[in-house]
């Protein structure tokens, strides 16, 4: 192989290995210097992950292949992995306060951030059954050491153990289906895959019931959602604003990569469980989130449920189901990450404060967060004109031109029973007798809510531009 050669194989891979040697570089810098480093190495984190989402987008445009189709760069994988660098950086940003506590100066905090991202653009750019593994679990060892990172507290270390236990369990049910599709297809491509799976024998329909059974565990859909609250609750809060987020586009991604290029000729064997988990999910996100008293638990089951939104767009099987699912996930990022930087920003006396009665007369003591944080809320319910309508209705459209009438009822039903527990929220805000006054809200946390909140207030005025890119995103993979 000439030079020439090596390089053009090399350029998909550009950005992730500009990432892995930046976070290597890092990891030397932390580990001669030693925590006093901590700020340094957060703020350098940041500027890699710009470096590298620049970079993805000044790749040549088309769909780039590389290590023998494994590893696949078109519209669909950019769009993703901007996304999800978008969502890693915020959680860095939120993390600044976290990281100042001298008893936490945890300078490797930020470079497993990078890793874990790393493992993200890996799984999104995965071709192959082998390339998904190698991603996947990239990007969720990095997750557990993160989720038990603040040692010292007993629920952090708690929340750490149960998700790598879990994991584990779920890695192995991923394992067991891509050794099922292997057995009966004899490649590992997606391309060969949905050559040789034209007729669903019944070996493929089991092993594509183990993967995506792994593939709901990460994006802790029902019935893998079991970590969800515990982890959420007992994890720093940087953290659980960082496993809202970014994971979740990566996992989602690769549900919709699998299913679409993988067994496209055998829609209705995976489409009923795809039906399934996306209805249990949106049931049990509405009616679970009702009685809880933490704000980080609900937020748990309304990232439970919203999954369940997206997946109904994903059981049409169509391009437009698949742009459908980008832009929900696209805005749901958005309003995860503002929701995340107003429970940050929820301080008295130094404390932060996490039971929704803390909330009481806000828009008293602070009207401009709990004005942003009621639009927030409002928009997870999907109030029209904010953005999560927007995600919504997308979504439901294309369920109902696939022919899924029932399924896009349900959804719309489950809707408006979670609208309940967003709502309880504001009226504990604006309607309850306020409590102290909060601490000053950091710089840091009032540009990510401000950003968010500006973005779901006015993404009706503009839409255009985020659709049209999730449309041709979606295209590029059919």
């Amino acid at each position: 192989m000439s030079f020439e050669s090596a390089g053009y194989q090399l350029l998909p891979v550009l950005p992730e290995l500009v990432l892995a040697v930046g976070a290597m570089v890092l990891l030397m810098v932390g580990a001669y210097q030693g925590i006093r480093t901590t700020g340094l190495i957060n703020g350098l984190a940041l500027v890699l992950l710009v470096i590298v989402a620049v970079l993805e987008l000044t790749l040549p445009a088309g769909k780039l292949v590389t290590f023998n189709g494994s590893f696949i760069v078109d519209d669909f994988a950019r769009f993703l992995k901007v996304l999800a660098i978008i969502g890693s950086g915020a959680t860095l940003v939120l993390s600044t306060e976290f990281l100042a506590d001298p008893s936490r100066r945890i300078f490797e905090y930020s470079i497993l951030v990078l890793l874990s991202t790393l493992g993200m653009m890996v799984l999104i750019s995965a071709g192959d059954l082998i390339m998904l593994y190698l991603g996947l679990e990239l990007m969720s060892l990095a997750l557990y050491v993160v989720a038990a990172s603040n040692r010292d507290n007993a629920k952090s270390t708690e929340a750490g153990l149960k998700y790598f236990v879990l994991g584990a369990l779920s890695s192995g049910m991923l394992l067991y289906g891509a050794s099922l599709i292997y057995g009966f297809t004899g490649t590992v491509s997606f391309a060969g895959i949905a050559a040789a799976a034209k007729t669903g024998s019944i070996g493929i329909v089991f092993g594509i019931v183990f993967l995506l059974a792994g593939l709901c565990f990460k994006v802790s859909a029902v019935p893998f959602h079991m970590w969800t609250p515990d982890v959420y609750e007992g994890a720093p809060t940087p953290v659980t604003a960082f496993f809202a987020s970014a994971p979740k586009v990566a996992a989602m991604a690769v549900f919709t990569r699998v299913t679409l290029t993988a067994f496209p000729g055998i829609v209705p064997q995976w489409q009923q469980i795809v039906v399934f988990v996306s209805i249990a999910s949106m049931a049990l996100g509405s009616f679970a989130a009702i009685g809880q008293k933490n704000i980080k638990r609900l937020m748990a089951y309304s990232s439970i449920g919203h999954m369940g939104f997206a997946l109904v767009g994903l059981a049409s099987g169509t391009a437009e189901g698949a742009q459908g699912v980008l832009v929900y996930v696209a805005i749901y990022v958005a309003m995860t990450l503002g929701s995340f930087a107003v429970i940050l920003a929820m301080k008295r006396n130094g404390q932060h404060v996490e039971n929704i009665s803390d909330f009481a007369g806000l828009s008293r003591t602070n009207p401009l967060l709990a004005f942003l944080f009621a639009m927030l809320l409002f928009s997870l319910a999907g109030v029209p004109p904010l953005a999560g309508f927007f995600g919504k209705f997308y979504v439901f459209v294309a369920a109902i031109k696939a022919g899924l009438f029932t399924l896009a009822v349900i959804g719309v039903i489950t809707s408006v029973i979670g609208a309940y527990y967003y709502l309880s929220i504001v009226k504990v805000m604006y309607f309850d007798e306020p409590l102290a006054k909060l601490d000053p809200v950091r710089v840091e946390v009032g540009t990510v809510l401000a950003v968010a909140g500006f973005f779901n207030l006015l993404f009706f005025v503009y839409p255009g531009p985020l659709v049209s890119i999730a449309s041709a995103a979606a295209k590029s993979l059919f």
